[in-house]
């Protein structure tokens, strides 16, 4: 047995290219109603930009070459699955079903850049 034990996801980062700062803006605070947050002065230097919901920080990090992760990525769950889709296809985001999880409801979609995301349906 061990002394530790790991809590919960404090952040996931995303790859983005450079100046893609302001298009992530757009697409987590407008579209997913995320606030953005300070980087420390140390980390700000390299661009890129976070954001933060409840407990949860999505940080996007300047990478060259960019290259979208189109396989790997973050699962978000999420209450009215049905609001948020049709808020990201409002925003000009491609919403892709998905039933491959018997029981499950959620679909993927990319952020500006192509990063894949998943959201799922958190039922109480």
């Amino acid at each position: 047995m061990t002394s530790f034990r790991i809590t919960r996801l404090q952040h996931v980062q995303l790859a983005i290219p450079p100046g893609g700062e302001q298009a992530s803006r757009s697409f987590w605070v407008d579209a997913l109603g995320f606030i953005e947050v300070p980087k420390p002065p140390m980390l700000a230097v390299r661009g890129g930009c976070w954001f933060r919901l409840g407990d949860l920080e999505m940080h996007m990090g300047i990478e060259e070459p960019f290259v979208p992760a189109r396989k790997a990525h973050p699962a978000l769950l999420a209450t009215d699955l049905d609001a948020l889709a049709a808020r990201l296809t409002e925003a000009g985001a491609e919403v892709r079903w998905s039933q491959e999880v018997p029981g499950t409801k959620r679909f993927h979609t990319d952020d500006p850049f192509g990063n894949r995301l998943e959201f799922i349906e958190d039922v109480p």
